[in-house]
């Protein structure tokens, strides 16, 4: 087994692996319009998607980013993508709601979901975006007996509001699909699969440019003021613009200047790496069905293999402080040799991470009033998610509609009177559930 000082390539890089492909462009010093119908903060998935939607319905879009566009989760991130799993992970029921509204409820956003999967895969299709789509579906690998049963209650409601195709695979028929002998069974999603997340971002950002999307890079937003008229300022580091509408794209990078949304949304670092070419035969030891697997731990660990199939792609949430590259790397080394004792001695190329935004409702929410508009809460599934919300409320500004658009847009995102945008508490907390990820799987095995 390699040490964990010689896990590294001589050329190791503390940067994402998908930048070797595709990285966050520069953007010019053009200088910022006086006015637009709408300016977005945020250049992510999100507001690209909001822009390419607007664009398309004849309305003028503007997009200001803090720095480059696309530098954060949208090209950080393990290019997972499928529709309908999440949101059914943490269904809460509302006060005073009924079981049969409780499932209504969780049946529409199972639908917005289905969709959000449709959106995607029809706009690489659309404008023939190659990002390396692999639709090979995707495995939840079960970590407990008690989740598999749990799953298993879950497939009749998911098969029935999407079109996952979704079956379960008890732990003696899993060797076919992944070589691992750690996991308890595990769902399998049928109509999913994996991409290459910068290219993905780039092909987007290159359709909302062509069809007339303004993008401006190293734009830090500092304050957006509603002014008389119900027009708003929206006041950059290199000036102001003023528009009708505003939407808020930030996710996990949303700031103090968002009108308090940075009280709303938690931001979690999230982290990857890469492998090494692996010898001929051990990639498909791994993954023989070339599949993307998440786990069902309360801190997650995900894993594929990269577009060529040539190395392996593993990533979770390895320390919940800020820290080094190396050292999540190491973290990471060890749980994936955990699930991959014949991966020892292999090395990473690469290191990377990137903040994901957690609500605490754990759902993906539009809302907004009076002009100004957000889209917020990925929880981790951005792919999809995130790229239809930004379509969705693109969509509804042009129809000029207060309805709500999906099953997402649901008013204001929940808070807590002791959260502040200040995250201390992570430490603790993520520390207890990775002891209780440990102990619960002790004991199961």
């Amino acid at each position: 087994m390699a040490s964990s000082a010689d896990i590294f390539t001589t050329d190791f890089r503390k940067l994402p692996y998908w930048w070797e492909a595709y990285t966050p462009p520069e953007t010019g010093d053009d200088a910022l319009p006086a006015s637009a119908d709408v300016v977005i903060i945020g250049a992510g998935y999100t507001g690209i998607g909001c822009a390419l939607t607007l664009r398309e319905a004849g309305i003028d879009a503007v997009v200001l980013e803090a720095e480059r566009p696309g530098i954060g989760a949208s090209t950080r991130s393990g290019g997972q993508v499928s529709g309908g799993v999440n949101v059914q992970k943490k269904a809460l029921a509302a006060v005073g709601e009924s079981d049969a509204q409780r499932n209504e409820r969780l049946s529409a956003r199972l639908r917005d979901a289905d969709a959000a999967m449709s959106y995607v895969v029809g706009l690489i299709d659309k404008h023939g975006i190659q990002c390396g789509w692999q639709p090979t579906g995707r495995l939840t690998t079960m970590w407990l007996p008690r989740h598999y049963e749990a799953w298993q209650g879950r497939m009749a409601q998911l098969n029935a509001n999407t079109s996952s195709h979704a079956r379960m695979i008890p732990r003696d028929a899993l060797a076919a699909e992944i070589g691992s002998s750690v996991y308890h069974g595990a769902a399998l999603i049928e109509r999913a699969g994996h991409l290459h997340p910068a290219q993905l971002y780039g092909g987007m950002l290159a359709a909302a440019r062509a069809a007339g999307a303004k993008v401006h890079g190293q734009t830090p937003v500092q304050r957006i003021t509603r002014l008389p008229g119900g027009v708003y300022d929206v006041t950059s580091t290199r000036g102001t613009v003023r528009a009708r509408q505003v939407v808020i794209a930030t996710n996990g990078y949303t700031g103090p200047g968002m009108v308090g949304l940075d009280r709303k949304v938690v931001p979690i670092m999230t982290y990857m790496i890469a492998t090494d070419e692996l010898p001929a035969g051990l990639a498909q030891d791994i993954l023989p069905t070339n599949r993307a697997v998440s786990e069902s731990r309360r801190v997650v660990n995900h894993f594929r293999l990269s577009p060529d199939g040539r190395r392996l792609l593993f990533g979770g949430r390895a320390r919940f402080t800020p820290t080094s590259e190396e050292t999540t790397a190491r973290l990471l080394y060890r749980a994936m040799l955990k699930r991959f004792p014949q991966l020892a001695g292999t090395r990473i190329t690469h290191s990377w991470g990137g903040k994901v935004a957690m609500t605490l409702d754990s759902m993906p929410h539009i809302g907004g009033a009076d002009g100004l508009h957000y889209a917020l809460g990925c929880n981790g599934s951005g792919v999809a998610m995130m790229s239809y919300l930004g379509h969705s409320l693109g969509r509804k500004i042009a129809a000029q509609s207060r309805a709500p658009i999906n099953a997402f847009d649901m008013g204001e995102i929940p808070g807590h009177p002791f959260y502040s945008g200040n995250t201390w508490f992570l430490f603790a907390i993520g520390s207890w559930y990775q002891a209780r990820d440990a102990y619960d799987h002790w004991r199961a095995r």
